[in-house]
């Protein structure tokens, strides 16, 4: 069990008695609202049990992939045909020196929180620590499941294309556990119009939905058939990754012949694909405020970066990074476009390009219009920014334009059942800054209301946001 004196103790990252007592008290014992993740439906709902730690913790993980690559490690033991154990041999000879990156905090959060490992992970302690938690992890209290329970995981949200069948959704709400499960729907490859595959996509859209889809109006009845078997299934959320918003003018006779051109495999110019994206965009957003659902934006990454990499490992396999893309002009359009019309529902909008923070801070107060706390959201620290300093930056950036007392806090956006220490994470982090501030004497010593506060951002605040 945790002491003080190892390096993941009761009292990691708190730095003072306040952060301490905030944490305990408050924050360390709320369940989970895990509302955005990558995670698979179908291992939650067939309760699957892992073959080795590093089927679970190592495979998939992108993030561990680039430190291994940056290490020098050889893609055989990060994605290849290496054996499981000298895959988790090879992260482990990595993991000395992940130091102050979050990879390091969360590789021992895990160990700890999951296994009740508090021996440091490195070359010399890698075959014992393989050898325990894979005998731990291949039985049925380690299940996916199991996992969640042991975190304390109310809901996880998982995120799926319009043309999935939601069928494993379906087989746990007819078998329900512990931990509630929903999805988000995710319809970025029926936007964007210049990707490879995009004619064939909406054959298969066109099949799942069954319209055939030979015009814009044809894309737009399939969609909407989309969200409507999305939310008789308990979708609440959209989501959506692009670079940057999509705002520019169009007519309706520009968007049915640029969307003909495409189906008739013509060449479309990058002005004609950005009217198109900005009009299927907003007729997205119109849809989900009549379904009433939240709507969730991830802006400016850069995706793809080694085309010789993607070219063989395909895409979330690490070759991505922060873009510099505008973003203040076209979602400020964006969002009062949909406002004017009283269709702008709740919003969360994540950026990852930091440079951008008090941007967002304040363009979400444009929009808070008093109808619901906090409608439009600065969402927590994404991807890159997922760190303690990316965490602390959003958190101020927040707090000194906005209302952080709003705030929905913390998700794992992770496809690892593995990853749900990241809330911990955030936990720690939000009470040591709020204790440090108790401390110097820059917030009162109000322990019920700054208290009350914490819990709020914990939990309560996205289960009156999301309404599960």
């Amino acid at each position: 069990m945790s002491s003080n004196t190892t390096f993941i103790n009761d009292n990691f990252l708190l730095e003072n008695k306040f952060a301490e007592e905030l944490y305990h008290n408050y924050s360390k014992n709320q369940s989970i609202i895990d509302y955005h993740n990558h995670l698979s439906p179908q291992h939650i709902a067939d309760n699957t049990i892992f073959d080795t730690i590093t089927k679970v913790w190592i495979n998939g993980d992108h993030y561990k992939w680039r430190a291994m690559r940056t290490l020098g490690i050889k893609e055989e033991f990060i994605t290849g045909n290496a054996s499981d154990k000298d895959k988790f041999i090879n992260w482990a000879k990595t993991v000395p020196y992940t130091m102050r990156n979050p990879l390091y905090h969360w590789t021992h959060l895990e160990l700890a929180r999951y296994f009740d490992i508090y021996d440091l992970l490195n070359e010399k302690s890698a075959e014992k620590i393989y050898i325990e938690t894979t005998e731990k992890i291949n039985s049925e209290s380690y299940s996916t499941q199991n996992l969640l329970k042991k975190v304390n995981a109310e809901l996880v949200c998982t995120t799926e294309d319009p043309i999935d069948t939601l069928e494993f959704h379906q087989k746990l709400a007819k078998n329900p556990i512990g931990t509630k499960m929903s999805t988000a729907f995710r319809p970025d490859k029926a936007i964007l119009i210049s990707n490879d595959g995009y004619n064939a996509y909406l054959d298969t859209l066109g099949d799942v939905s069954g319209v055939a889809i030979n015009t814009y109006s044809d894309l737009c009845s399939a969609l909407k058939k989309r969200i409507k078997f999305f939310s008789q299934n308990g979708c609440k959320l959209s989501d959506h990754g692009l670079d940057q918003i999509y705002f520019e003018e169009f007519t309706e006779t520009e968007v049915n012949t640029i969307f003909k051109k495409k189906r008739e495999n013509r060449i479309i110019t990058p002005e004609e694909a950005l009217k198109f994206q900005s009009a299927i965009l907003l007729f997205l957003a119109e849809m989900y405020h009549e379904e009433g659902w939240v709507q969730q934006f991830h802006l400016g990454a850069l995706r793809n970066n080694n085309a010789r990499m993607h070219k063989i490992l395909g895409p979330d396999t690490g070759w991505d990074s922060i873009g510099d893309y505008p973003q203040a002009q076209k979602l400020s359009s964006f969002l009062n476009a949909l406002d004017s019309k009283d269709k702008l529902t709740k919003t969360i909008i994540y950026n990852l390009n930091p440079a951008d923070n008090e941007v967002m801070a304040t363009m979400i107060g444009n929009f808070n219009d008093g109808s619901s706390k906090g409608k439009v959201q600065f969402g927590s620290g994404w991807w890159f920014l997922d760190q303690k300093d990316g965490m602390t930056k959003q958190l101020n950036a927040l707090s000194n334009m906005g209302l952080i007392s709003c705030f929905v806090g913390m998700l794992t956006d992770s496809r690892s059942f593995l990853s749900f220490p990241r809330h911990e994470y955030f936990r720690r982090i939000l009470c040591n800054l709020l204790g440090d501030e108790i401390k110097r004497g820059e917030l009162p010593n109000d322990m019920e209301w700054i208290g009350k506060l914490v819990q709020d951002i914990s939990y309560n605040n996205a289960k009156e946001y999301f309404k599960f």
